[in-house]
């Protein structure tokens, strides 16, 4: 307490002495006869009062980026009157005050210059942002119309977004440097308090940036000396401010200092009378702006697509690169470019957010800009979705785009490692002919070999990265070496996910493949693509997107907004059909892969090309899931065992046994054939009946089997070595004689004439009969079989079987070691574990799934996955 009252009482003392200095200096004045200042003249405050009048009525859509304009800030107060003081702010003139904005009188006026300002430019020609760290936002409360209509941004009101915004203020004076347009838009930083040192620097290093920065400070809570020392910061001075007018407040009234180009006084002490602020502005007034300037920023802030298409199709070189228009970033129309610098993009976004419509406005631009010669398109989408179906032909519309080679939707991982393999199969063809003619670069290649550019775009990658399993490590291993190699030859990716985090595949390998996209896209929730720093994309609306150039550090950042493709579906088919239509001579239609389509025999190219006549039958069971969606067939040689066993409990085995027999049937003269068919479980009896009305129709030999007929034949047919068999007395089925069988022929090795086909659906089925021993000859139904499937190609008789589990099938084998008696495997819902252990294949990767079958053909070592042949309407059942 001693020390306080110590204290105390020294302050008592100090202001006393101030009062007696006062007192005396009063007194010396009052001795010295100091003259008292005269009135001021009413003709020249009249004058005055009219000037400023005249000043201060805005002239609409008047440009302020470049030339500062009169902007009022309030009264001067004299004896003989008052007049409008107005200051000069835009075209790099700014405003500081030293009371920040807590204070009502300086909130008031900050409002009132944001009203004036947005009042005199034109519609979009003044972009207002707050930093109101000081009340949180509540500064700006009272424009609240403004900020709803989207005339003005929402205020910064953490540490955070005072930085994002100064990050965007920057790359704003930036680029209007570059610009250094007429029409250039002015953005208002209105700052409520004086923020940390770091910021109060950058706010200072853009009141020095000149007119050609486009920037206009409006700073609060900024000490009047200069230089001086921020509150609470004794020892920290405050940056020195450019062109910069200064605003004291004293009680009701402030003080303004000489302005930078248009001084009030001779010796800087700036305006020779005190000024009372202009409050806030009529609501009434502010709702009106906001409608007005609302309706503008609508009209201008809205991107049409065709603001992204250029004037004349196929323009473009891609000598050196792609590019196209994507946007627009503030007024100005956005884009970006496949080159050296941004090889690849890396686009994020949640569900909903856009990314498919960014895609298509991308994949639009493109197409119109380059021809099919300057630009390939390669396009995976691995959701369930249709994202791409537009570019393909459909039943509905044949039109197909001209540039795309491959379209996979629902694409299966299989189907995207071999797009990727494709890929970098080109890469290398690439490399050859980039070292043929000496040089490095694509764009060095002699004009008459130039070959097109490759976008290769996968959505929802993450898909065809899932798990540790061979396909996911594959997978990385060929995006790492199409992203590090493409640069050169000319080869770029888009990868578009929802998110890239939790890829296991990518453990350890992130930055290695995505190091080198360089370009980051991120759309609403999709600021994963970013760096952790950079919250850019945190408060994004849909339609909009933040473009990072610098592989999502801070400070790289543009928003940009972008047209919504799918609104546009008429615009979007005429353009299609336009470059349809203009498609050069002999190009075909992309090959498809559509992960949700049933694939039917019938619609085959291979199948609707098969003739009599060739030397080695082909079955065909479905499609291959590769880049061209090849044929799946088998060749029905006279090897030993060239049989075909389909496997599972799925139905599909049925379909498959159909489609072969059909495709078989297609290369036989009527009468050069048999075909016994033996359906011996329900779920076969559709399929069976229309295999048998088909091969009937197309006056091929047809006899239907029992089991016990079956057994009876295979006994026959085993037993001939010319193949001829016939049925027992009394084993035939219904009526069914031999006649067919026994003009079935000899088939001679490498002649398809003669040849006899044994279908059995649900070989299974038979097992009982087939285990039983015959009195006679001590054969068993299984010995037969056995000579059969060992013998019998050798002279024209084939087995086709549907097997329901792999158990019995390796039963009627005789074992695993005879698994070569059956060289040709249709592997429909069988555990992969299972399957690889009766092939004897211990890192066999399947995963058994609907309408999908492995494809395995021992004598060529050959593993596929297919898309089995089916009818339209069949079931699944059975096959998860």
């Amino acid at each position: 307490m001693g020390r306080l009252a110590s204290t105390y009482g020294h302050a008592i003392a100090a202001h006393h002495a101030a009062r007696a200095h006062l007192d005396a200096a009063r007194a010396a004045l009052r001795s010295a006869g100091v003259p008292d200042t005269p009135d001021p003249d009413p003709e020249i405050i009249a004058r005055l009062a009219r000037v400023g009048d005249a000043l201060a009525t805005p002239v609409p859509n008047t440009p302020l980026a470049r030339q500062p304009v009169p902007v009022r800030v309030g009264a001067a107060v004299t004896t003989g009157g008052g007049f409008p003081v107005l200051l000069p702010l835009g075209g790099g003139h700014h405003l500081a005050i030293d009371a920040d904005g807590r204070e009502p009188a300086v909130a008031a006026l900050l409002r009132a210059l944001v009203l004036r300002l947005l009042a005199i430019a034109p519609p979009g020609g003044v972009r207002v942002v707050g930093l109101d760290t000081a009340a949180l936002g509540a500064a700006f409360g009272p424009l609240r119309p403004l900020l709803d209509t989207g005339v003005i941004d929402a205020p910064a009101t953490t540490e955070a977004e005072v930085v994002a915004v100064l990050d965007a203020a920057e790359r704003h004076a930036r680029a209007a440097h570059q610009a250094d347009r007429p029409d250039q838009e002015l953005l208002v930083l209105v700052a409520t308090a004086t923020p940390p040192p770091r910021e109060a620097a950058r706010l200072a290093a853009l009141t020095h940036a000149g007119p050609a920065a486009a920037v206009c400070v409006l700073l609060a809570g900024w000490p009047s000396g200069e230089p001086a020392s921020r509150p609470g910061a004794a020892t920290d001075p405050a940056p020195r401010l450019g062109a910069t007018t200064m605003l004291r407040l004293t009680n009701r009234h402030a003080h303004v200092s000489d302005p930078p180009t248009a001084p009030f006084s001779t010796d800087g002490s700036g305006l020779a009378a005190p000024v009372l602020l202009d409050g806030d502005p009529p609501p009434a007034s502010v709702a009106a702006l906001a409608q007005h300037l609302g309706q503008a920023a609508r009209r201008g802030g809205t991107v049409d697509f065709a603001d992204l298409l250029p004037g004349k199709r196929w323009a473009g070189s891609a000598r050196a690169g792609l590019r196209t228009v994507v946007g627009r970033a503030e007024r100005d129309t956005f884009a970006m470019a496949f080159d050296d610098a941004t090889p690849h993009w890396l686009i994020g976004g949640r569900t909903g957010a856009g990314k498919t419509v960014f895609l298509l406005d991308v994949l639009y631009g493109l197409a119109a800009r380059y021809s099919p010669a300057e630009l390939q398109l390669y396009l995976l989408d691995f959701k369930e979705g249709v994202s791409f179906t537009e570019f393909v032909p459909t039943g509905r519309d044949p039109s197909w785009l001209p540039h795309a080679r491959a379209v996979g939707i629902e694409s299966d991982r299989e189907y995207g490692v071999a797009v990727l393999r494709e890929l970098r199969r080109e890469l290398n063809r690439r490399a050859t002919a980039l070292k043929r003619h000496g040089v490095t670069k694509l764009a060095d290649l002699p004009a008459d070999t130039a070959v097109p550019r490759i976008v290769a775009v996968i959505d929802e990658f993450q898909v065809l990265l899932a798990g540790n399993d061979p396909i996911a490590r594959e997978s990385v291993n060929l995006l790492e070496e199409l992203a590090r190699k493409g640069r050169s030859y000319g080869v770029h990716l888009v990868l578009a996910s929802q998110s890239t985090t939790g890829i296991e595949a990518l453990y350890g390998r992130a930055e290695a493949v995505f190091g080198q996209f360089a370009l980051r896209v991120a759309l609403p929730g999709g600021g994963g693509v970013l760096d952790q720093l950079n919250d850019a994309a945190a408060t994004l609306p849909v339609g909009s997107a933040v473009v990072n150039t610098a592989a999502g550090a801070s400070g790289a950042n543009t928003v940009i907004r972008f047209p919504d493709a799918s609104a546009s579906a008429g615009e979007l088919a005429r353009l299609r059909h336009e470059l349809w239509q203009a498609r050069p001579a002999g190009s075909r239609p992309p090959s498809v892969f559509r992960g949700y389509d049933t694939a039917r025999v019938e619609d085959d190219s291979t199948f609707t090309g098969l003739r009599p006549g060739g030397r080695r039958p082909l079955a065909l069971v479905g499609r291959t899931v590769d880049v061209d969606g090849t044929s799946a067939l088998f060749i029905m040689d006279t090897a030993p065992g060239r049989h075909l066993a389909a496997v599972g409990t799925s139905a599909v085995g049925a379909e498959v046994l159909r489609a072969a027999a059909l495709s078989l049937a297609r290369q036989h003269a009527p009468g050069e054939a048999a075909f016994l068919l033996a359906p011996l479980v329900a779920a076969a009896d559709s399929a069976a009946d229309d295999t048998a009305a088909a091969l009937a129709a197309a006056g091929h030999l047809v006899e239907r089997l029992d089991a016990v007929a079956l057994r009876a034949n295979l006994g026959l047919l085993a037993s001939t070595s010319a193949g001829r068999a016939a049925s027992a007395p009394g084993t035939g089925s219904a009526g069914m004689g031999s006649a067919g069988m026994g003009s079935a022929g000899t088939a001679g090795d490498g002649d398809s004439s003669g040849r006899t086909y044994l279908v059995v659906f649900g070989m299974d089925a038979a097992a009982g009969l087939l285990a039983e021993t015959d009195p006679t000859t001590f054969r068993s139904g299984h010995d037969d079989l056995r000579t059969l499937l060992r013998q019998g190609p050798g002279h024209g008789v084939h087995l086709l079987g549907w097997w329901r589990g792999l158990r019995r099938l390796a039963d009627d084998l005789g074992g695993t070691q005879n698994r070569d008696d059956v060289a040709c495997l249709i592997a429909l819902n069988v555990p992969g574990a299972d399957l690889g252990l009766h092939l004897g294949v211990h890192d066999l990767a399947y995963t058994p799934r609907a309408d999908r079958a492995l494809l395995v053909d021992r004598h060529d070592q050959r593993v596929k996955l297919i898309v089995p042949f089916a009818r339209d309407g069949h079931t699944s059942d059975g096959q998860e």
